[in-house]
C-alpha cells in the first residue's frame, strides 16, 4: 500500500467532519480565544520576526548583487527582465536559508491545547524535538512550495516595484523638468505597498500549500499530507478554489503595510549613504 492510500485510511470518517467544524469560523475563533487567550495570537512571534529580519535583509543582499552582475555599469537601467531575473535568484537563495524558521512558526502559530502530541515550548525546544524525532530533513519540508513562493514572490514584487518606480521618476521628472529623481516616503510607500498587494494576489496559493505541508505529524507519525499534489488536491476537494487563499485578509494586512515601511525604510537609508559617499 502507497503512502497516499494510508492518508486516506487513516483519514476515513474524519476529513469530513474536519472540514465542516472548520466551516464554524466563530466557534472556532472562540474557542482559539478561550483556550489560548490574547498570548496565543503572538503564537510564533519570535520566529516571525527572526525569519522576517533574515529574509528581507538576505534579500536586499542578493537582489542587489544580481543586479550589480546583470549591469555593465552603475548608470545603466537594467530591463524588466533581468529586474525578474534577479529578484528571482535572490528568492531562491532566500527560501534556502530560511525555510526552517518558516517551518517552526507555522507549527509553533498552529500548536494549541486540544493536540494530542507534547507541545513546543519554544524555538530552541521546537528546533530540537523536530530533529530528534523527524530528523533533520523535516526542516524543509514544504521546501518545493517555498521555492516556488519565494522566486514567484519576489521576483514579481521587485519588478513591479521597479517598473512602477520608473513611472513615477518619469512623470515626476517631466513635471518638474529636471533628471535629478525627487521621489519622497509617500512615493516609496504607495510603490512598497502596491508591489507587495500584487505579488501576494498572485503567489498566495503557494503560501497555503506550504504551510499545510509544514504541519506537525499527527500522533502514528505520518505528516497529513504527503506532498503538495496531495495538498491540492484535498484543498481542491473539501474548500474549493477560495480554500488556496484562507487567511489572505490577515496576510495583507500584516505585511502590505509592512512592506511599506521596509521600503521607505531602505530607500532613505540608501540615499543618506550615497549623500554621505559625495561628500566624502
Amino acid at each position: 500500500m502507497d503512502e497516499s492510500s494510508q492518508f486516506e485510511n487513516g483519514k476515513n470518517g474524519l476529513d469530513q467532519r474536519e472540514y465542516t467544524v472548520f466551516e464554524w469560523t466563530s466557534v472556532r475563533d472562540f474557542a482559539f480565544t478561550s483556550f489560548q487567550g490574547l498570548r496565543g495570537l503572538y503564537a510564533g512571534f519570535c520566529p516571525a520576526v527572526i525569519g522576517s529580519s533574515v529574509s528581507w535583509g538576505l534579500f536586499f543582499f542578493f537582489y542587489s548583487r544580481a543586479k550589480q552582475r546583470y549591469s555593465h555599469n552603475a548608470d545603466e537601467k537594467l530591463s524588466p527582465g533581468l529586474h525578474l531575473a534577479a529578484a528571482a535568484e535572490a528568492g531562491g537563495l532566500v527560501s534556502f536559508c530560511t525555510n526552517p524558521v518558516w517551518l517552526i512558526k507555522t507549527r509553533l502559530q498552529l500548536q494549541t491545547p486540544l493536540h494530542q502530541t507534547r507541545r513546543y515550548s519554544g524555538v530552541y525546544d521546537a528546533l530540537r524535538t523536530i530533529s530528534k524525532e523527524e530528523g533533520w530533513t523535516a526542516l524543509y519540508r514544504g521546501i518545493g512550495p517555498s521555492l516556488f513562493l519565494q522566486v514567484s514572490h519576489g521576483a514579481i514584487q521587485f519588478t513591479a516595484y521597479e517598473e512602477l518606480r520608473k513611472v513615477l521618476v518619469d512623470l515626476k521628472s517631466e513635471r518638474n523638468k529636471t533628471d535629478v529623481e525627487s521621489l519622497n516616503s509617500i512615493d516609496y510607500t504607495v510603490l512598497g505597498a502596491s508591489s507587495k498587494l500584487a505579488a501576494t494576489l498572485f503567489t498566495y496559493p503557494f503560501q497555503v500549500i506550504r504551510a499545510r505541508l509544514q504541519q506537525r505529524p499527527n500522533t502514528d507519525g505520518l505528516p497529513r499530507y504527503v506532498d503538495s499534489l496531495h495538498v491540492i488536491k484535498e484543498t481542491a476537494r473539501y474548500e474549493g478554489y477560495r480554500g488556496f487563499y484562507r487567511g489572505i485578509t490577515a496576510n495583507l494586512l500584516k505585511n502590505v503595510p509592512a512592506s511599506a515601511v521596509t521600503f521607505v525604510v531602505y530607500e532613505n537609508v540608501l540615499k543618506l549613504f550615497k549623500l554621505n559617499g559625495s561628500k566624502n
